[in-house]
């Protein structure tokens, strides 16, 4: 079993949360969030702890609670500080943030030196899957025209960083991306690919944030079978998509 630590407990970090402590692979050992009201606070149903970082370092808390592995739902600034505390002690990082710069990702990427590490901006299954088949399908095609349809939640001000994630995958531009803005949608992502006599889209569509909960289960239980190094969530579909076709060569 893999004992993990989670970072961030706001409504992905809740979510996740439900299914990192269900899951049989998995034992979740603590939630770590900025602030407590109630320091007997507990994940609900459970007495897995819910601590407050104003009151314990990540550092004390990693050698009072030893976990293999540590998930984060926080900010991209939580990282330096909580960064070589996980190298020293060889804890794997699953990291959800989506909006590292370039100077905490290549901090986040020397991480990889001495302990196996996975950042995406998107922790879903779903979403990975969709940029390896759009990539896949614009290799075969770079003829056809490409368009970005990303739908969120009334109050989501920025573009979505998934959004931004699948046009960079396909060498697109950010004005290939169009975002809707409507109710309370979790998050709808679309890649339109228009051909002269068809038209191809391939969808995901966010039900429930627990599907972020599903990915962090699913990019832990593959990283405890990796070496160390920095890894992508095309990496570890890769691994899967290389296996398969061995066992279809073999066949």
């Amino acid at each position: 079993m893999i004992k993990v630590g989670l970072l961030g407990y706001g409504k992905a970090g809740q979510a996740v949360a439900e299914v990192l402590k269900t899951d049989e692979r998995l034992g979740l050992a603590w939630v770590a969030r900025a602030h407590v009201r109630d320091p007997d606070e507990r994940v609900p149903g459970t007495d897995i702890p819910v601590v407050g970082l104003d009151q314990v370092s990540m550092e004390d808390m990693l050698d009072a609670y030893p976990v293999d592995a540590l998930v984060d739902f926080s900010t991209p600034e939580a990282v330096m500080g909580y960064g070589e505390a996980l190298r020293s002690r060889g804890i794997t990082l699953v990291s959800a943030i989506s909006a590292y710069s370039d100077e905490q990702l290549a901090y986040v990427q020397s991480l990889g030196a001495d302990t196996k590490v996975l950042a995406s901006p998107n922790m879903t299954i779903g979403i990975n899957f969709l940029i390896l088949a759009a990539r896949l399908l614009r290799q075969i095609a770079p003829f056809a025209d490409v368009e970005i349809l990303e739908q969120h939640f009334r109050d989501k001000p920025e573009v979505s960083g998934t959004a931004r994630k699948i046009a960079e995958s396909l060498s697109l531009e950010d004005e290939r991306i169009t975002s809707l803005r409507l109710g309370g949608i979790v998050g709808h992502h679309e890649v339109i690919f228009g051909f002269p006599y068809q038209t191809v889209r391939i969808t995901h569509e966010s039900i429930k944030r627990e599907a972020f909960g599903t990915g962090a289960a699913f990019a832990l239980s593959q990283l405890s079978a990796c070496e160390k190094g920095f890894y992508t969530f095309d990496d570890l579909l890769m691994r899967n998509v290389r296996e398969q076709l061995k066992m279809v060569a073999a066949a």
